[in-house]
């Protein structure tokens, strides 16, 4: 069986049609909502007109710097205005922006910069205590960075240019570097016959950006998104019902699909405030709930969880909180969102089922859901998506509330993964459908509940880790001969990475020098949180790892391990 969408509700949107692309959001945004208030970082506010007007100044800085259309360009950075400025900014000059999760080092990073083939990679200096430019120089030493900014990297050979954001907006260029100040340093005037030029090229179906998401096997895949995505962006809204009069409260972060839709793209949508945070911290969430009447806020079940204890160690007036999106529909979410209705009280969370490879928001509940819906599932399909749930080994239809793998067919489906036809030809079946991966059941009322992964794939405090790339890194230690890696329960991100290690013959490595080799060399939410050692990883007939045992000996292990 095959279910549908429905019609979304009407509200007064942007004026968007399916020509629109990314780069010209700003300016329409601009030309409707002029001086009012639109994004807040730092105490600092940003009107619509100020944010079109900076997008253009980086459009024709990067012109300057030489970027390409076409050219990929790697954005390294945390949520700041600078990081939105470039969003658009890219797309508006025919380039392809690729997001680089912030919590990544120097492996995981340079696989990304390398597999994308980006000619820019734009980052920080430092931001708070990471040094970023310390992994640069570890990426690309120094002396592959000559004067004049010219980079020949043995690495990187696509990489012509890397630029700086210092943390206080005024050091110098490091040898072979730009800074940030240097995208604004192009005269008034010039370039803008150019500038209007590349954005008049740019077509709807055109490359917009490159996200890069764990898939279930094998390194991150590049998951190449068109512009028209933006019509997914317009039905949520809709469902939504966001106006001018909302404020959005951001913590999400820009690099991912979530955030990116839910901040910047809401914004231009619909003229409402967003009020960009850097990182996540619940308290300064719930503050600005009170202060400034925010009205939406998203996320996952471990903010939620998080929200709901900040108000109860110091309750805020909540008024003013109306809706937002929440990933839910997990057993281990249900119980956490039937509590928000209460604690968070008033605000009605709009459940959602979402990715990178298919939209961030597939399905969603709505405003008049029940509180049964909101709670037990992930939503109703949006406009545009067939969805079906399918026995994974016969591909056959399954009956209402029965677990399978949950396929879609949709125009909002991605154009491929980068540079992996082979990957790409894989994720789809013979008539279209692309397989999620991921198992969920489909109920009778039309909404989908998504209930984990068929794979191995964990997911820690919202990000997506695959196990085999972190075995991977591991087994490149010297001393470990095999590893496997297992998601184990935990309270605060849902799931924790526990590795099963067997070390080489002769060698005795300790916990702490395991994890000592991966600090600062992949991400931290990819680190597992416990190594046990073991002789060997048992393994089946056909030389697969038994990973259904391991996780079988775990709790025994992290038993054995506080004694």
């Amino acid at each position: 069986m095959v279910f549908h969408s429905h019609e979304s509700r009407a509200v007064n949107l942007t004026p968007w049609d399916e020509t629109t692309t990314l780069g010209e959001l700003p300016g329409l945004a601009a030309a409707r909502w002029g001086e009012r208030k639109a994004l807040k970082f730092n105490a600092e506010w940003e009107t619509f007109s100020d944010l079109s007007a900076r997008v253009d100044q980086v459009a024709r800085g990067l012109i300057a710097a030489g970027v390409g259309q076409g050219d990929r360009v790697g954005v390294w950075l945390n949520n700041c205005p600078e990081w939105i400025h470039l969003l658009f900014a890219i797309a508006r000059i025919g380039a392809i922006q690729v997001p680089i999760n912030t919590r990544l080092r120097t492996a995981d990073a340079a696989y990304i910069i390398g597999q994308a083939e980006c000619s820019t990679l734009i980052t920080h200096d430092t931001c708070g205590p990471i040094d970023y430019w310390a992994m640069v120089r570890e990426m690309v030493p120094d002396h592959e960075r000559g004067a004049g900014g010219v980079i020949a990297s043995r690495a990187f050979p696509q990489l012509d240019r890397i630029i700086i954001k210092t943390a206080d907006g005024k050091g110098e260029a490091a040898t072979g570097t730009g800074t940030w100040r240097d995208l604004g340093k192009v005269p008034e005037g010039d370039l803008d016959a150019e500038l209007a030029a590349r954005a008049a090229a740019v077509r709807p179906a055109d490359p917009a950006f490159i996200m890069y998401t764990s898939g279930t096997t094998g390194f991150p895949k590049g998951v190449v998104r068109g512009h028209g995505f933006l019509r997914n962006q317009a039905d949520r809204v809709r469902i939504l019902g966001t106006t001018e009069r909302d404020v959005m409260y951001n913590y999400l972060p820009l690099f991912h699909i979530f955030g990116y839709l839910d901040g910047p793209m809401l914004s231009m949508a619909t003229g409402n405030r967003q009020i960009l945070s850097e990182t996540f911290d619940p308290e300064a969430c719930l503050d600005a709930v009170e202060a400034e009447g925010v009205t939406q806020i998203s996320g996952f079940e471990t903010h939620m969880m998080a929200l709901m204890a900040a108000q109860e160690r110091r309750p805020r007036d909540l008024s003013s909180l109306r809706t937002g999106i929440f990933g839910a529909g997990t057993n281990s979410a249900a119980p956490i969102f039937r509590k928000a209705l209460k604690v968070m009280a008033p605000l009605r969370p709009l459940t959602a089922y979402g990715m990178t490879e298919i939209g961030g928001n597939a399905c969603l509940s709505f405003l008049d859901s029940t509180d049964e819906q909101i709670c037990e599932s992930s939503g109703h399909p949006c406009d545009g998506f067939d969805f079906r749930v399918v026995d994974p080994t016969s591909g056959r239809d399954q009956p209402f509330d029965t677990p399978g793998e949950i396929i879609v067919k949709s125009y909002n489906l991605m154009r491929g993964y980068y540079k992996k036809p082979e990957e790409t030809a894989r994720a789809y079946t013979a008539d279209g459908w692309f397989l999620t991966g991921d198992m969920g059941c489909l109920r009778a009322d039309g909404y989908l509940r998504f209930l984990g992964r068929y794979k191995d794939m964990l997911k820690i405090g919202g990000e997506n880790v695959d196990p085999m790339e972190v075995e991977a890194f591991l087994q490149s230690h010297p001393e470990v001969a095999q590893a496997a890696v297992i998601g184990h329960p935990d309270e605060r991100l849902t799931e924790m990475a526990v590795a099963f290690v067997a070390p080489r013959p002769g060698r005795n490595p300790s916990e702490a020098d395991i994890l000592a080799y991966c600090r600062g060399r992949i991400a931290s939410f990819k680190i597992p949180r416990h190594i046990l050692f073991v002789p060997s990883l048992p393994m089946t007939s056909t030389g697969k790892v038994r990973k259904v045992e391991l996780r079988q000996r775990t709790q025994q292990g992290l038993r054995n391990k506080k004694r």
